[in-house]
């Protein structure tokens, strides 16, 4: 049989008709027109920052919901809105986006600052200043001339995990030292609880409004897929019941909308490489992909801690049927921590790690009751055996354990 070479392929791959019309219109960088089943929250968020429009310093506003519920989307729509009349009407108004989620850029206190001051046009090194002349560069920047500025920080709990509270703390203070400008805080975050973890003086710093994302039921991501799909794929091209099973499968995942974008966009790639319509039986095998992805992106972003528990429980597990309990894991998570030179927590704070693996869909840890002997977690694997097995290794090199 002769091969074809690579140039050959993709002589090929360019005569072939593609299945998308406008693959952009499944991804995170498309901005839909309007935003489907939001129209209370964008009011709402469009009251609380109105009176920036007049150079009055807004209330700080924190947006709380469950990934894929819209808040990024929203407050990004609110603020274009507001930049477009600011420009307009000639007022000074600028807004900062910060994903707090990416490396080098909100993982220290330094680098942020640093970025922030960078969005004024100071030159800050990457490293290398004392973190209070950096605040200096900023205050000075950002009071260089009288605007209002609205500070955006997506992933508000990973910059706190990261850096800790302080950094939300000199931020609203910064207020205090200001004589032309202002600043206001608008933080994202997927954990509800998030400010019941703050110290008081920061929380009382922070204030003051929330606005609350429900999770989208299966009907209203139907809709919003139906509307990407028709943006997306060329006439003919997909099954029409291929959206209603990706619309089912994101509902089940606490009605992630991005999620569902995921699913779709996967199933047509798989469906194109297959030189075939869109059917049903794509949408499985993208749901099993995207699973093992957003394994890995939540192993990756977990603690140092949370990822030694899960390797405990992982090298207990993986080699029997019966389920593990606290204890156990306890006794394991014991000795990899000393052989390895990592201090250990105590107990009860393990036992909140797993609640929080549990969460994640990583591990599935129901309470049970051992009579006068008190309650336990019982412990089984929330993923494939297999699977575990390679995220066990992949864990083992990235905490370079003994």
């Amino acid at each position: 049989m002769i091969q074809k070479s690579a140039f050959d392929f993709f002589e090929e791959y360019l005569e072939k008709k593609s299945l998308f019309k406008n693959a952009d219109a499944l991804t995170l960088k498309f901005n839909p027109e309007s935003i489907s089943y939001r129209d209370q929250e964008v009011n709402l968020l469009a009251q609380i920052l109105a009176p920036a429009l007049k150079n009055i310093k807004p209330s700080n506003v924190f947006i709380y919901g469950k990934p894929g519920t819209g808040k990024t989307l929203v407050v990004k729509n609110v603020l274009n809105s507001m930049e477009q009349i600011s420009t307009q009407r000639n007022i000074q108004l600028k807004s900062i986006y910060l994903n707090c989620k990416l490396q080098n850029v909100a993982d220290t206190e330094y680098r942020i600052l640093a970025q922030l001051a960078r969005e004024f046009g100071r030159d800050i090194p990457s490293t290398g200043l004392p973190t209070n002349e950096v605040y200096n560069e900023f205050n000075s920047a950002l009071d260089a001339s009288a605007k209002l500025v609205i500070l955006i920080l997506d992933e508000i709990d990973v910059l706190v995990n990261k850096c800790g509270d302080n950094i939300l703390y000199n931020l609203t203070r910064i207020n205090e030292s200001l004589k032309n400008s202002s600043i206001a805080i608008v933080g994202i975050s997927n954990d509800i609880n998030f400010k019941n973890n703050l110290e008081p003086r920061v929380k009382s710093s922070l204030g003051e409004e929330e606005v609350i994302f429900s999770p989208y039921d299966a009907v209203q991501l139907k809709e919003i897929l139906d509307q990407r799909a028709i943006l997306a794929f060329n006439e003919n091209s997909y099954d029409e019941l291929v959206v209603a099973k990706c619309a089912a499968y994101a509902a089940q995942q606490h009605g992630d909308a991005r999620r569902a974008i995921a699913l779709l966009r996967v199933a047509g790639e798989l469906a194109e490489r297959s030189n075939k319509t869109l059917t049903e039986e794509f949408v499985d095998l993208a749901e099993k992909q995207l699973e093992k992805d957003t394994v890995m992106e939540v192993i990756k972003n977990l603690t140092l801690q949370s990822k030694m528990v899960f390797y405990s429980i992982i090298s207990i597990l993986k080699n029997r049927v019966t389920p593990a309990f606290t204890g156990e894991i306890f006794e394991s998570y014991k000795k990899l921590c000393s052989k390895n030179g990592i201090d250990c927590l105590t107990q009860r704070r393990l036992s909140d790690l797993i609640g929080e693996l549990d969460s994640l869909g990583m591990i599935n840890a129901d309470i049970i009751s051992k009579g006068r002997y008190g309650r336990t977690r019982e412990i089984n694997l929330g993923i494939d055996k297999d699977y575990a097995n390679k995220i066990s290794i992949s864990l083992c090199e990235d905490l370079d354990l003994k």
